[in-house]
């Protein structure tokens, strides 16, 4: 395998660059007042090795020949709160407005993998999403929506096992084969161990159980994408732009690692890898960033892989603008950020997307809020022209220029975390968990300063204004309903047949030459919770705890 080309515009350590004396992109990458033919002809890259055509190697200018011309993005809303029903006439009614792909929010308790009965679930039950425990909890979620014909993003990862199981299982038991499921599981653990932090077992069990999922799902499901490699969650911890870029390109390549040890052909399952980008508020930089994330995957596939097969070379991401941009101060300037993070993520080339309505700072969303953030992409796709022509900013001597700055300060990172001996290593020392904070330190610094302006918080500000908005609402009698339906299930379940399901998964768990996926979904149908399958991980892998790293 020859050695990856790559840029080098002289960018050394972006996020310690002062925004002083030059302006900068928000990761701190300089940038000069005008751009001309010079700034691309330094780099002696050829038009092939830059750009290429749509839909062709490096894939700099998008996945597919036609780009939005053949097929929208997925308009994909993030959805989920209370109980199944709630949340699956939430679905309907999205679909309703023009929805065209599902995804699941789940609560906390669920995302920790806790059933609502849990002492720790107290008072989350429902509340920052749906509430799953259960293969009726399942069911009631999906109650009359085609899976066969539906796709269906599930935003979970600790537990990921357990709800894959209980779609599959739900979808088994009205007839559709798991072949025929089409969506994508989170399933990201190395970005929890990085940023969010909800995990259940340290990282190595983790990652042992997405091994078996990527063995299972490339088997059994050749549609689903078994990981989505996210850096939202890096950006939304206060990562710059390129730190998103580089962390979450480095944790794709921990799971290529991990599914060849787990015996796979490399393009027997990378092609079903997909990515989720945040988009945040510099609009050039965004851009940029979706363009050299899509040229380094295909560098990473082709040439430190090997992948063979063209698919596999292709980046295909979800994006979904920056909850973390939001202000509670003035709310309806969020429709504002939003709208420019939407239009940069399309100029960028995603193939999906959520827009985050505008009171999120304050709640779940409304059904109103909600079905503005839709219809803000919908104007875009349908009134803007930005559909009309394939990547229509490439040439730009500043993008193209920026797109070289972004990836030569991504490799950076990338290259001192395979020093280091991989992602997984670097992470379990805090090396991406130390340069976020530092990144989220100084970004808050600037704002504090007033060296960085934020509308309507440190600058326009106007006291008078009166920033209260309807949202909505959680009752507590969702609890008390959910914690009645787990008691009620576990009473009239098959109790002997519960224990030898659980007592197969905890066999599998103690046994690294078994996959303890088939086991798990033979759980779910047997009844077996969320909570217990979980419960089973912290006792044969232990719990996590986190270090103390900065």
């Amino acid at each position: 395998m020859s050695p990856i080309k790559k840029p080098n515009p002289g960018v050394t350590d972006p996020v310690s660059q002062a925004i002083d004396d030059q302006p900068t992109t928000q990761s701190g990458l300089p940038l000069k007042t005008v751009y001309g033919p010079q700034d691309l002809a330094e780099s002696g890259w050829t038009y092939e090795d830059r750009l290429g055509e749509p839909g062709t190697y490096p894939f700099t200018r998008g996945p597919h020949a036609t780009m939005y011309r053949g097929k929208l993005w997925t308009m994909r809303m993030f959805a989920g709160f209370g109980t199944p029903e709630d949340t699956n006439r939430r679905f309907n009614f999205l679909l309703e407005h023009g929805q065209t792909g599902l995804s699941t929010a789940f609560d906390m308790p669920t995302l920790m993998g806790y059933d609502p009965d849990h002492p720790r679930s107290l008072g989350e039950v429902g509340r920052e999403g749906v509430a799953v425990a259960s293969l009726d909890d399942m069911e009631r979620l999906f109650d009359g929506i085609p899976l066969d014909q539906v796709s269906t993003s599930m935003t979970i990862n600790a537990p990921a096992a357990v709800l894959l199981a209980l779609y599959i299982a739900v979808a088994e038991k009205r007839g559709v084969a798991p072949e025929m499921l089409r969506g994508t599981l989170q399933n990201d653990m190395l970005k929890e161990f990085i940023a969010q932090k909800e995990w259940i077992s340290p990282l190595r069990a983790h990652m042992r159980i997405i091994r078996d999922m990527l063995v299972y799902c490339t088997e059994k499901m050749p549609l689903w994408n078994t990981v989505s490699i996210s850096g939202y969650h890096i950006r939304e911890a206060g990562a710059t732009a390129v730190q998103e870029l580089a962390f979450t390109l480095a944790d794709g390549i921990g799971y290529v690692d991990l599914g060849i040890a787990g015996g796979l052909d490399v393009d027997s399952f990378a092609p079903r890898l997909s990515f989720f980008f945040d988009v945040h508020n510099d609009f050039f930089e965004e851009i940029a960033k979706f363009r050299a994330a899509r040229r380094m995957w295909a560098k990473i596939m082709r040439e430190r892989f090997g992948a063979r097969d063209s698919r596999s070379w292709k980046l295909r991401t979800h994006a979904q603008t920056a909850g973390v941009s939001l202000m509670a101060q003035q709310p309806l300037n969020n429709v504002v950020r939003t709208s420019m993070q939407a239009l940069a993520a399309v100029l960028g080339g995603t193939q999906s997307l959520h827009t985050n309505s505008y009171d999120e700072t304050y709640a779940l969303p409304t059904e109103d809020a909600a079905t503005l953030a839709l219809r803000t992409q919908q104007i875009i796709a349908e009134e803007s022209g930005v559909a009309n022509v394939v990547d229509p900013l490439a040439g730009s001597y500043f993008i193209e220029s920026l797109t070289d700055q972004m990836e030569s300060a991504a490799w950076q990172y990338i290259d001192k975390i395979d020093a280091m001996g991989g992602i997984v290593k670097a992470t379990e020392e805090g090396f991406p968990q130390r340069e976020i904070a530092r990144s989220a330190y100084e970004f808050q610094r600037q704002v504090d300063s007033g060296k960085r302006t934020v509308v309507g918080v440190n600058k326009y500000v106007d006291d008078s204004q009166d920033d209260a908005i309807p949202t909505l609402k959680i009752e507590l009698e969702i609890e008390k309903a959910q914690i009645g339906r787990i008691a009620e299930l576990r009473e009239r379940r098959d109790a002997a047949g519960a224990e030898r399901a659980l007592s197969a998964v905890r066999d599998a768990l103690r046994d690294d030459s078994k996959n303890v996926m088939r086991p798990i979904v033979d759980a779910v149908h047997a009844h077996v919770t969320l909570g217990e399958i979980c419960d089973l991980f912290r006792a044969e892998f232990g719990e996590h705890r986190d270090p103390a790293y900065l």
